[in-house]
């Protein structure tokens, strides 16, 4: 049946939609730009806080320390697994620094170096990874959620955060970071969709590091870039170099003070890459070339900055060793702290998982009790 052929459609029949059902949004300020934004290199780099580049300089190289450290702790057996963000130090730190102390992030399994550089002592960032069965820390106590394994469910709960500190009348951003793998999620989608509809105080930073595990970006998506996506939403999308940290530090800035001012979410895309293997259980090479690497390691996120910064005169030889100094401070604490045995307790496997503990739970409780007073007696 057409619809000429619908039950009173006859000559009421309109061959195009009435003018209620034109574009709600003009779709144009929406658009990202046809390049990734960038400020290294470029006239734009002409206005860069020297303080804060320094800092910035100081936290990437901490981070690729940091990196570098939880890869060792996984060849020794002190971590079940790590996913590296070697290549990725310049997205995982603008994204905690553009924060104030009372907004939330929400970060994926790969952003534990974000955690840190938003202050969280290096240890408990991993503790998750180590095979504990909790988190490591007191989301509340550091506004970081805690780090979400399954792809972009931590989305929709920073929506909400968001929206309900905004009905209580809190001044409160949330920042959900999540890989260009995760927006082929529902919940990407769900998480836009009301973040939009509810105009919550919310930033969307997508990493798109190339790969989902092995499946790089043209067999996911169709679409132009990550940020257009944004668009169907009635949300701005923003592309911006992921390996230049004063870019991605202007750009997230932006949204985060958007966002605060009423004007609602953003997406961004942060076009970067993995350099290293999606985790260390995993094989890059079955994937993609060494050139391929190799070409992206021209565009390290370090290498950018350091270049930029002694060119002017803004850091120097005691400055770049002063760096170095720090990140291998706090690497050797972070051993230190990662090879001190947790003290653990079987019974914690009943513990947290019902209010009230059902009969076949206290059943398989009491049978480990035995079992481990017969170990004892032994």
């Amino acid at each position: 049946m057409t619809v000429q052929e619908l039950p009173g459609a006859g000559a009421s029949h309109r061959s195009t939609p009435p003018p209620a059902w034109r574009p709600r949004t003009d779709a144009a300020p929406l658009l990202p730009d046809a390049e990734p934004y960038r400020v290294l290199g470029t006239e734009a780099a002409d206005r860069l806080d020297p303080a804060l580049m320094l800092r910035c300089y100081a936290e990437l190289v901490r981070g690729r320390r940091y990196n570098a450290q939880a890869t060792a702790l996984t060849k020794q057996g002190r971590l079940a697994v790590y996913p590296s963000t070697v290549g990725q130090e310049a997205c995982e730190i603008a994204a905690a620094m553009v924060l104030e102390e009372q907004d939330w992030l929400f970060p994926s399994y790969r952003d534990t170096l974000a955690a840190v550089a938003r202050g969280l002592d290096p240890v408990q960032a991993l503790t998750l990874l180590r095979g504990d069965w909790h988190t490591g820390y007191d989301p509340r106590e550091h506004r970081i959620a805690p780090l979400s394994t399954p792809l972009a469910t931590q989305l929709p709960h920073a929506v909400g955060l968001a929206h309900a500190a905004r009905l209580r009348g809190d001044d409160v951003v949330a920042l959900a970071m999540v890989g260009d793998g995760g927006t082929s999620e529902g919940d990407f989608h769900e998480a836009l969709n009301f973040a939009a509809v509810w105009q919550a105080p919310v930033v969307f930073l997508v990493q798109n590091n190339g790969f989902a595990i092995s499946v790089p970006l043209a067999k996911q998506t169709a679409a132009p870039t990550l940020a257009h996506k944004g668009v169907g939403y009635g949300i701005p999308g923003r592309l911006v170099d992921g390996n230049d940290i004063a870019a991605m530090h202007e750009v997230l800035a932006e949204a985060v003070r958007r966002a605060r001012a009423g004007g609602g979410p953003t997406l961004i895309e942060a076009v970067t890459y993995r350099m290293e293997a999606h985790t260390n259980a995993d094989d890059a090479t079955r994937y993609r070339g060494d050139a391929e690497v190799e070409a992206w390691k021209a565009h390290d996120p370090i290498d950018l900055l350091e270049r930029e910064l002694t060119a002017r005169g803004i850091l120097d030889e005691a400055g770049i060793t002063a760096a170095r100094d720090e990140a291998e401070a706090m690497a050797a604490s972070l051993r230190d702290g990662m090879n001190a045995d947790p003290v653990v307790d079987p019974m914690d496997l009943f513990a947290h998982v019902y209010a009230e503990q059902t009969d076949r739970l206290r059943e398989q409780a009491g049978m480990l009790r035995a079992e481990l007073e017969a170990e004892d007696q032994a």
